[in-house]
């Protein structure tokens, strides 16, 4: 039973009891006086209460015990029905039994008369059954309430763990996608490099090093400030500059109070990788990729621009890994954030998300 009834669960019950003792004499000393003819001192009143509550405070942690050990569950109600219906008329009969010492001992001390208390048990018992047998059930509901409330808790905390590992995940497999054909495409573009301009091949390896090293330095971070995730999308269009030389161009429209506002780890990589791949590459003549953050009255505005070909169809519908990717995790981390692609003006495509600001 000790594992059912700890200390605090004995603090609490006695608590309880003594205030509806304290209340109970309250409420009957002012019917007595309003309503009878012969008050009763208020320390008699007092006594009775509180044996009554107390009574009910030593029986508590068997009833207790019982509620959860024989619960009203959907697969076990009939054997909970069958233990607990015994019960009522034995814990009732055993209330009985403990109020009348406790009134034998009250008349006794305050009042200075004796009373019968095989006589009191009886009357108790058979007078205030109902009332008994409903203090009974009600110890059984809350016990019950308290248990299904615990249960929701845990679980609501297991999902919470589960959400996480999975957002965890996610964010290792986007990591991982770091991306084959990206990885590939730089090494691809040093070789050839290396021919040509052993300066700007070392320059692009060393960048390729930063970017690897930031990455691993955040594997299992789920959000970092706004300026670590800016620092690394500006060594990542350092390496696809070198790449594409004159057709990239970039621009960063940043207002200083976005800085510290925090987003999900790599949550702009995939957006301005996108826009390298379907817009500047495309493009035979210079590009640009402009990336904007504000806050407004809506929260934290972040923009990615490019003057390109465009999102192709299924990007624009919300189709990609790495889109798709996004989405998810802006969901998990704020279901208030949206994130929408859209047709730049004349040409290009425009990528925003709006995010509740978080220092």
């Amino acid at each position: 039973m000790h594992r059912f009834v700890n200390r605090r669960t004995l603090l609490v019950i006695f608590l309880g009891a003594t205030v509806l003792g304290v209340f109970s004499a309250i409420q009957a000393y002012n019917y007595v006086a309003l309503f009878s003819e012969k008050p009763q001192p208020i320390e008699i009143l007092l006594g009775l209460n509180m044996s009554y509550w107390y009574a009910w405070a030593l029986l508590a942690p068997l009833v207790l015990w019982l509620a959860r050990a024989y619960r009203f569950e959907r697969l076990k109600w009939k054997r909970a029905l069958a233990v607990h219906v015994p019960a009522v008329f034995l814990f009732t009969f055993a209330h009985a039994m403990l109020l009348g010492a406790g009134k034998v001992a009250t008349m006794k001390f305050l009042a200075g008369r004796d009373v019968d208390w095989w006589l009191g048990v009886r009357e108790r018992y058979f007078l205030y059954f109902d009332w008994e047998m409903m203090t009974y059930w009600a110890i059984i509901a809350v016990s019950h309430a308290f248990e299904y409330y615990r249960e929701s808790q845990d679980r609501a905390l297991t999902t919470a763990q589960l959400q996480t590992r999975l957002a965890e995940a996610q964010l290792q497999a986007l990591q991982r996608q770091l991306h084959p054909h990206f990885l590939f495409n730089t090494l691809h573009t040093i070789s050839a490099l290396m021919h040509r301009d052993i300066n700007a091949a070392d320059a692009m390896l060393a960048r390729l090093s930063d970017l690897l090293r930031l990455t691993l330095e955040r594997v299992g971070t789920q959000i970092v400030p706004l300026k670590d995730e800016l620092d690394f999308i500006h060594k990542y269009l350092d390496i696809e500059r070198t790449r594409y030389a004159e057709r990239l161009h970039t621009n960063f429209v940043i207002e200083p109070d976005t800085l510290s506002a925090m987003v999900p780890n790599f949550v702009l990589q995939p957006i301005v990788e996108n826009a390298v791949r379907h817009g500047i590459s495309q493009r035979t003549g210079p590009g640009r990729i402009t990336v904007s953050a504000k806050c407004s009255a809506g929260g934290l505005q972040l923009t990615v621009t490019n003057d390109g070909a465009g999102w192709p169809a299924q990007k624009a519908s919300g189709g990609g890994l790495g889109l798709k990717n996004t989405r998810e995790r802006l969901k998990r981390f704020d279901r208030r954030c949206v994130f929408e692609l859209r047709e730049g003006g004349d040409r290009g495509a425009v990528a925003s998300l709006s995010l509740p600001v978080r220092r």
